[in-house]
């Protein structure tokens, strides 16, 4: 039975109903003027025609894969520009390097390699290898850009120092989370109180961006940021400058951008070089300074693979772990720290212990 069209009781939006290839629809067509109700119909009808004749795998849309892969729970924040680009139409099959770089040259067109491998190329690939995954698409790697993708810049001690001395005291917690303790700036903003103990330096994240909880320890200067404002009794502990709960997004961050970048200015430092997730980078710089640790690195820092986190880690001048140590900043007592909280076990009356 071919598609029809219809109105529930007489108004409002038509919908179309029917089966066709033996596919039972029933769906809104989103709008109440009939001509354009008419023309989804028709186009939904050819569609799964279509469909049936050359396999979903050569008319999957790759806005059909994109919501399938939101779903799933991929991450959307930079999707909604490229389903702009591409449209409602452009098959999965037809996505190659060519029509990548036609895309980059159209939504970025001034931006680094860097930006488009992370903002089109990784968002895309991640569509086509969940399609090719479930049979649907055939894989296929889309290349990369090269040249200026790592980012170098790390901030030394003095420059951290002027920084926090320029910020705002609503954002200094959040500095201190992400400086001390390798923290995302949105694991930094949604750190709550009752995953944060004081009295060890260290703070549970449960939902990281690589869906990996860990644990951070931070040093004793990373601390004192953290308490900067008196701790609140629960909730998260980085708030407004009204003392509210920063409003996270799904699309993106910024929350703490316009502070972050009047600190920089203050300190003399270039707010376009120097963002919040340089903080990451010079966390990792700064901890393997002082530890050699990159087992801990690894564990801390929360990466799963050991080349991403030698990305972050840079090389640093030989008297680095020192300038930090004499600004507080002392990541080898870290796990000393936490040793001394816990009490020696009581001796049994009478019995004295042989040294």
């Amino acid at each position: 039975m071919p598609l029809k069209k219809f109105r529930r009781n007489g108004q409002g939006n038509y919908y179309i109903r029917g089966t066709v290839q033996g596919q039972h629809i029933y769906e809104s067509t989103g709008t109440s003027i009939a001509a354009q109700a008419d023309a989804i119909r028709i186009r939904r009808e050819a569609e799964i025609l279509e469909r049936g004749a050359y396999g979903k795998a050569q008319t999957l849309t790759f806005a059909e894969a994109a919501l399938a892969y939101m779903k799933a729970g991929g991450e959307a924040r930079f999707l909604v520009p490229i389903l702009n680009h591409f449209g409602p139409d452009m098959m999965l099959a037809q996505i190659d390097n060519a029509a990548i770089n036609a895309a980059a040259s159209k939504l970025y067109p001034n931006s680094a390699n860097s930006t488009i491998n992370r903002q089109l190329i990784t968002p895309v690939s991640a569509v086509i290898n969940m399609a090719a995954e479930e049979g649907l698409a055939t894989p296929r790697k889309i290349k990369r850009r090269k040249g200026d993708n790592i980012r170098t810049r790390w901030l030394t001690p003095e420059e951290a120092e002027a920084l926090i001395s320029a910020a705002a005291p609503h954002i200094l917690p959040a500095i201190g989370f992400m400086l001390g303790g390798g923290c995302r700036s949105a694991e930094a903003l949604t750190i709550q109180m009752r995953h944060f103990y004081p009295a060890t330096g260290e703070a549970w994240l449960p939902d990281t961006k690589n869906g990996r909880p860990r644990m951070i320890q931070l040093p004793d200067r990373a601390l004192e940021l953290v308490r900067a404002l008196p701790l609140p009794d629960d909730g998260p502990i980085c708030r407004t400058p009204r003392g509210k709960a920063y409003v996270m997004r799904s699309n993106g961050g910024g929350q703490i951008s316009a502070a972050f970048t009047n600190a920089c200015e203050a300190a003399g430092l270039d707010p376009k070089e120097v963002t919040p997730h340089v903080l990451r980078h010079t966390w990792a710089t700064w901890f393997y300074a002082q530890t050699k640790d990159f087992g801990g690195l690894l564990d801390l820092g929360g990466w799963q693979k050991a080349d991403m986190a030698q990305r972050y880690r840079k090389i640093a001048p030989a008297d680095l772990a020192s300038r930090l140590r004499r600004r507080g900043w002392d990541f080898t007592l870290l796990g000393e720290r936490a040793e001394a909280q816990v009490e020696p076990a009581p001796q049994a009356p009478g019995l004295r212990v042989v040294k």
